[in-house]
């Protein structure tokens, strides 16, 4: 079993992964000015709330969208473990032949996903991951990753709907009674919610008709659950699809780790 995180712009995902999937995925909010020690504190309470010791865990692998708090949660990572950290990052192997112009600016995030996805399912695959940003990544059916669509995320889109209307700031993200609002929120719910995503089917839809082939399709990521199920699309929710990844890169790189 080993401790995969990864580290996002607005939340850091982390969680006791092994061969039979994530024994238990949590999310702590992503602080830049936080310290080793506070994200040490982090690690540590998540682990005693989940009953696992550290003898327990066999390593470590991060992933990270933001460099500036890389290596302080490394440290803290390690600080806690008493076990070897690694960043997935140049030198990692991972296996994915990324297609790219420049296959070094993928986000890791992004390869972990397209990772899992070629250990779990079925190719050609879209991964759908909802976070601060929407990401569409594609691997084909020889199990090339060659590229995809970013959108902005969903709440992204709805702060920047309510930034100048102070009245309409604290707006959930969740389905109202009925798509045709009846009030200004309702509207605004239904508008966010149900775009997203029609967004979403329709990037569906372009990606397999420029491939000329039907896709096995994954969405994972904070805000998933909340818009997947409005799809029209076949789409497979998992929550745990980034970290399982980790976990696959991890046993890649195990004899270089031990």
């Amino acid at each position: 079993m080993i401790f995969a995180i990864d580290i996002g712009n607005t939340n850091i995902v982390c969680g006791c992964v092994d061969e039979n999937g994530a024994r238990f995925v949590e999310r702590i909010s992503t602080v830049r000015t936080k310290t080793e020690l506070e994200y040490a504190v982090d690690i540590k309470t998540i682990l005693d709330i989940h009953n696992v010791k550290k003898n327990q865990i066999e390593g470590c692998m991060i992933s990270s969208v933001v460099p500036q708090i890389t290596e302080i949660v490394r440290i803290a990572a390690q600080k806690i473990l008493e076990k070897e950290v690694k960043v997935l990052g140049p030198g990692i192997k991972t296996g994915l032949n990324i297609q790219m112009d420049n296959p070094g600016t993928l986000g890791a995030d992004l390869v972990a996903d397209a990772v899992a996805g070629l250990a779990f399912y079925q190719v050609p695959f879209i991964v759908i991951d909802m976070g601060t940003a929407t990401t569409l990544c594609v691997v084909d059916a020889k199990k090339n990753y060659i590229g995809g669509m970013i959108l902005p995320g969903v709440g992204i889109s709805l702060d920047a709907l309510t930034a100048r209307a102070s009245q309409l700031s604290g707006i959930a993200i969740e389905a109202p009674k009925h798509i045709i609002g009846k009030n200004t929120v309702d509207c605004m719910k239904s508008g966010v919610l149900y775009s997203s995503a029609g967004a979403i089917d329709g990037c569906i839809d372009r990606i397999e008709e420029e491939l000329g082939e039907k896709t096995t399709v994954i969405a994972t990521g904070g805000l998933a659950k909340k818009i997947i199920p409005h799809c029209r699309r076949q789409i497979i929710l998992d929550d745990e699809l980034l970290l399982k990844g980790l976990y696959v890169i991890y046993m890649k790189n195990r004899s270089v780790m031990c």
